[in-house]
């Protein structure tokens, strides 16, 4: 994306497979990617390599957002129907996939009430109804604007949006979370730490005060989960299930679509 010179990918290649075979497998994938992504945009000389691809995905799913937002509107349970076009949007993820189509996320919104959903809506209704403040952690450029639909349901008055603390993959980062207009509706915060997940020992001190001082969090998308499934507290889950490795630590199918709080045992959540 960045350069037409196989002499530059020759070198990117190298480098990455010079620093896996270096990694301590032992760390998380987004402190891995956090690492391979620093080097990738050093030898590449670009800041934020996927922001052509980031901008795309945001005017993309703007383009669509009317016609979810009267999905919502129309559904017997709006908590719901946002809580999976939230969860929907989650497939807009380049760590995950090169390439992804219009017509790749129509389908995933077509597909929403169908797919297999596992988790507990009933709990996270009554967190939301208790909670006096929340914080939201971002995942990905374009899946922010299926958010914003879950925000806007919840109270937007009431929530804080994290963003990554500097460009990695197509994380979305404060510039990408204005350009999708969430700036017009909540404060937003970044949590000074460029892995594409939430690793608590890399985050800003700001972002920790508001991390350990809200009632709820609701993090989005699989590296927050991968980064913050072990941690204790009032946290809920929302994110599509990628892969085998990640199916088989919650114990769902690749694509379940997951609202999982933190704490929770496989045995104890619902497949609707």
């Amino acid at each position: 994306m960045v350069s037409d010179d196989p002499g530059v990918h020759e070198k990117i290649l190298r480098e990455v497979l010079l620093r896996t075979a270096e990694i301590n497998l032992d760390g998380s994938p987004p402190m891995l990617g956090q690492l391979i992504h620093r080097r990738l945009r050093e030898v590449s000389g670009a800041e934020d390599p996927y922001k052509e691809a980031k901008d795309h995905l945001n005017r993309m799913a703007l383009s669509l957002m009317p016609g979810m937002k009267k999905g919502v509107e129309a559904a017997p349970d709006p908590l719901l129907m946002a809580s999976r076009l939230a969860i929907a949007g989650n497939m807009i993820d380049m760590g995950f996939s090169g390439e992804i189509s219009e017509a790749e996320v129509r389908e995933a919104i077509a597909r929403v009430m169908k797919e297999p959903f596992a988790g507990e809506i009933d709990g996270f209704r009554k967190s939301l109804q208790a909670a006096r403040n929340i914080l939201y952690l971002a995942d990905n450029a374009g899946e922010i604007v299926f958010d914003r639909l879950l925000i806007e349901e919840i109270g937007p008055e009431r929530i804080t949006l994290a963003v990554r603390g500097g460009p990695v993959i197509n994380d979305v980062t404060r510039v990408d979370a204005r350009a999708a207009g969430l700036d017009k509706i909540v404060r937003i915060i970044d949590n000074g730490s460029d892995a594409p997940g939430t690793l608590l020992n890399d985050c800003s001190e700001e972002f920790m005060k508001m991390f350990n001082g809200v009632d709820l969090i609701i993090a989005k998308g699989q590296g927050n989960y991968e980064s913050l499934c072990g941690e204790s507290g009032n946290i809920y889950f929302l994110f599509k299930v990628k892969c085998q490795v990640i199916a088989d630590h919650t114990g769902f199918p690749v694509g379940t679509h997951m609202l999982w709080r933190s704490g929770k045992t496989r045995a104890s959540a619902t497949v609707s």
